[in-house]
C-alpha cells in the first residue's frame, strides 16, 4: 500500500463479519463496516471510500445488485467479493460484472487486505493522466476449488468479455479446450458458432484446405468446393490447439488472416472477409520455438494478446479428490452404477501420485477402476493396478539415468521450464516417501535414518502428500 491509508467499507451481515472487519484492519488500512446492502450504497456512492468489500452469495443477491450498480454508475471505486458459492461459473460472472477481485469465504483477512490496497494502487493510477515520455467435447465440468484454480476462475472473467485473442497454455491434459469453451460460453460471442481445431491431429498437407477451404479443383480429389473451419466461425469464435504444430507456411497465412481478417481458399484468389474470435492453446514453449527459429515471433505476439496458464495437476492436489469424486459420479451414472464408491485410501494414493497426463489421465484411472471394481468399493491397489499397466502413469520409479532423460526431455520440448526443480522435488519426494514406509510410519526412526528433525520430516511429509499410516 502507498503512503496514503485506504479507506474500505465492508457489507456483510454475515454473523462473523464484524470479526472479519476487525481482523482487516491494520495501519494503512481503515475499515467501516455496515450489515445492510441499502446503507452500504449510499455509503459507497458518497466518494468517502478507496475499496468495497462485499458480500454478494449468489447472482440475485442484493450484494451482487450492488456491484452492477456501482459498474453502471462508472463508478471508479474497486468492488472486492465474498462468497460461500464455490461455482467456478459464478466466481467467473462476478468477475465479468466488474469485480476487482473474488474470495472465498471464509477469506483470509491478510489476503483481501493485499487485494484491497492493490486495487488501490490501480485504481489511482488509472486515474492519473498518462505521462508521455517515460517507457472439449468428452469433459463438460471445469472442477477445482484450489487457490490456483481461482486465479483461472478470475482471469476468465477478465478475459471472457474483452474482444482479444487468447492464448491458453499448459501441458497435455490439463484441459486447455474445456478453459477455451468457458471463454467462449462467457463471451461477447456465446450465441456464435465454436469451432475446434486440433492443429496436431490433421495431417500437414490437409491442414490449410481444413483451416481456409478450398475451391473445386484445387487439388486432386477436390471435387467441391469446401468451407474452411474459419469461414464455420465467421461471428463466433475459432479454437486452435496445439498452434505450436503448425508449419512455417500456415504460420504465415495465420498470421495474415489475424492482420487483415481476410482467407483465401486454397486454389482461390477470392478474398473472403472472416469475422472470428482466435483462442489458440499449446503445450510446447513458444518463447523457446522463437528463439529456434521454429515458430514466428510476430504471430506469437499476435496470439499472445491475453493468455492463461493452467497448473499440470501435480501443483494443485487439493483438487484430486473433487475430480476422483466428479468422474465417479459421471462414470458411474454412465454404467449405471448405484452408488459407486472409493477407499479415503484411494483417494490418498491418488492424491500423491504425480499424473504426468493430468486431469485426462486420472478421469482415464477412475474410468477403468469403477469398471473394475463391478460397482464395489475402489480400492488403492485397484488404482495402483491400473498406473502399473500404462507406461505413462507407472508407479515404479526408473533409474536415475532414464528419470533424468525423460525431465531434461520435457524441458526441450517446452513441457516445463526448467529440469533441476522437477529432479530436486522427485528425489527428495522418494526419499521421504521410503524412509517413512521402512520405517512402518515411525516417524522418529524415519527422521533419525535420513539425518534430518522431526520437524523437517513431517513438514516434507506434508508437502508432499504422504500419509505415515499408508
Amino acid at each position: 500500500m502507498n503512503s496514503r491509508a485506504v479507506h474500505l467499507l465492508l457489507i456483510d451481515g454475515d454473523a462473523f463479519a464484524e470479526d472479519f472487519a476487525d481482523r482487516l484492519r491494520a495501519p494503512g488500512l481503515a475499515v467501516e463496516w455496515c450489515r445492510a446492502v441499502a446503507q452500504g450504497r449510499s455509503m459507497a456512492l458518497s466518494g468517502s471510500f478507496d475499496v468495497v468489500v462485499c458480500d454478494a452469495p449468489d447472482s440475485a443477491s442484493a450484494g451482487f445488485v450492488l456491484l452492477r450498480e456501482l459498474k453502471d454508475a462508472q463508478q471508479r471505486i474497486p468492488v472486492i467479493c465474498l462468497s460461500e458459492c464455490a461455482d467456478s461459473n459464478f466466481a467467473i460472472e462476478t468477475i465479468k460484472a466488474g469485480a476487482y477481485d473474488f474470495f472465498l469465504k471464509p477469506a483470509d483477512p491478510a489476503e483481501v487486505a493485499a487485494a484491497a490496497g492493490k486495487a488501490c494502487e490501480d485504481a489511482r493510477r488509472t486515474s492519473k493522466p498518462v505521462e508521455i515520455g517515460e517507457v472439449y467435447p468428452e469433459q463438460d465440468t471445469i472442477v477445482g476449488r484450489s487457490r490456483e484454480m481461482r486465479e483461472i476462475y478470475k482471469q476468465l472473467g477478465r478475459i471472457s468479455a474483452q474482444p482479444v485473442t487468447v492464448l491458453i497454455r499448459g501441458e497435455t491434459g490439463t484441459g486447455k479446450e474445456l478453459i477455451a469453451r468457458a471463454i467462449f460460453q462467457h463471451g461477447h460471442r456465446a450465441h456464435k458458432p465454436f469451432v475446434a481445431v486440433n492443429c496436431a491431429a490433421i495431417p500437414e498437407a490437409l491442414l490449410e484446405s481444413e483451416l481456409f477451404g478450398h475451391e473445386k479443383g484445387a487439388f486432386t480429389g477436390a471435387d467441391r468446393v469446401r468451407i474452411g473451419r474459419f469461414e464455420q466461425a465467421h461471428g463466433g469464435t475459432l479454437f486452435l490447439d496445439e498452434i505450436g504444430d503448425l508449419n512455417a507456411s500456415l504460420q504465415v497465412k495465420l498470421l495474415r488472416v489475424l492482420q487483415e481478417k481476410i482467407i483465401h481458399r486454397v486454389g482461390g484468389d477470392r478474398e473472403i472477409p472472416v469475422d472470428v474470435r482466435v483462442i489458440a492453446a499449446t503445450h510446447r514453449n513458444l518463447e523457446q520455438m522463437v528463439r529456434a527459429g521454429e515458430f514466428r515471433e510476430d504471430l506469437f505476439y499476435r496470439l499472445n494478446v491475453a493468455s492463461i496458464l493452467i497448473p499440470p495437476l501435480r501443483d494443485r492436489r487439493d483438487d484430486i479428490p473433487l475430480l476422483v469424486d466428479y468422474f465417479l459420479h459421471r462414470y458411474g451414472i454412465e454404467y449405471k452404477f448405484e452408488g459407486p464408491s472409493i477407499a479415503p485410501a484411494a483417494v490418498e494414493f491418488l492424491e500423491r501420485q504425480d499424473w504426468p497426463g493430468n486431469i485426462r489421465q486420472l478421469q482415464n484411472v477412475i474410468r477403468r477402476a469403477l469398471l473394475l471394481s463391478r460397482g464395489y468399493t475402489i480400492g488403492w491397489q485397484d488404482c495402483r493396478a491400473i498406473l502399473e499397466e500404462s507406461d505413462l502413469g507407472s508407479v515404479e520409479s526408473p533409474s536415475l539415468r532414464e528419470w533424468v532423460r525423460a525431465t531434461l526431455t520435457r524441458v526441450i520440448e517446452g513441457e516445463l521450464e526448467a529440469a533441476l526443480p522437477e529432479l530436486e522435488s522427485g528425489f527428495e519426494r522418494e526419499v521421504y516417501s521410503q524412509a517413512i514406509s521402512r520405517s512402518g510410519g515411525n516417524q522418529a526412526k524415519a527422521a533419525r535414518w535420513l539425518g534430518v528433525s522431526r520437524l523437517t520430516l513431517r513438514e516434507k511429509l506434508r508437502a508432499y502428500g504422504i500419509h505415515p499410516a499408508e
